[in-house]
């Protein structure tokens, strides 16, 4: 295919998710006066201290403005499916029968494995919350800027569910063979401490709960990871094994034929 070929299909292929994510954020548009709902009971309930807490606009605009990005945060994790399986329909069309079953099984576990993320953070967001808020001295109310406040739930749920992804792209690296499962096997002690440091960074909040609810579920699909990662390397010892004997009996039958004649 020619690079203007290319070109216009990555067009054709990112107008085409733009299209499910606006979509989705229709949807979202509808749904936004429940999500705030539910999203504002979280900050509600997270007095510290008994002091009064609760979100405020401090603009004119700043209402309308916090419609528009939550409505397209919701399009983004409705139109999820959409929008990866238009990345696999970009690449899949220069892969062989084999390389496109293998690419759908990752596009079918990335889905889970990004929304599942999301929902953990949510799990853990109002533990945060009850951290960050049980700073507030006595006698003062925390009006917290709404925007800000929805701001930071969406990126705590965006982080957890691009880290849960880690472990899947691990295993991509892997099956295309650039990197062998044993590789992933020896550095495992980097990669728990690489996990937990990640997540110290990631989580918005400063507390301990977080990050060790953040990195534990990454911990086990790494473990996961490298099971499936040695699988790998199983079938791709043997295909090696195997060509290595079908080249030794052809040079073995061609030496053999000049011998008896």
């Amino acid at each position: 295919m020619a690079l203007g070929d290319h070109l216009r299909e990555l067009r054709k292929r990112f107008v085409w998710a733009l299209v499910g994510i606006v979509v989705g954020a229709v949807a979202g548009w509808f749904l936004y006066e429940p999500v705030f709902t539910l999203v504002a009971e979280g900050i509600r309930d997270a007095e510290g201290g008994g002091v009064l807490t609760d979100l405020n606009f401090t603009q004119a605009m700043s209402a309308f403005d916090l419609k528009v990005r939550v409505s397209f945060f919701l399009g983004v994790l409705f139109a999820s499916p959409w929008w990866i399986y238009q990345i696999w329909a970009f690449i899949s069309p220069g892969l062989t029968r084999r390389e496109k079953l293998r690419s759908t099984a990752f596009v079918a576990a990335a889905v889970p494995l990004f929304l599942g993320g999301a929902t953990i953070a949510w799990l853990a967001l109002p533990n945060a919350l009850g951290l960050l808020t049980a700073a507030t001295p006595d006698g003062v109310s925390n009006l917290i800027d709404a925007a800000n406040y929805l701001t930071f739930v969406m990126q705590f749920m965006l982080i957890f569910g691009l880290a849960f992804l880690l472990p899947l792209l691990m295993v991509a690296v892997t099956a295309t063979g650039l990197v062998r499962g044993s590789t992933w096997r020896k550095g495992w002690r980097w990669a728990i401490v690489g996990i937990f440091t990640f997540a110290a960074f990631a989580t918005p909040s400063p507390d301990a709960i977080s990050m060790i609810v953040m990195a534990l579920p990454i911990c086990g699909l790494y473990a996961i990871a490298l099971l499936v990662c040695a699988r790998f390397d199983v079938r791709r010892d043997r295909r090696e094994a195997a060509l290595d004997a079908e080249l030794d009996a052809r040079g073995g039958g061609g030496d053999a034929g000049p011998a008896v004649a």
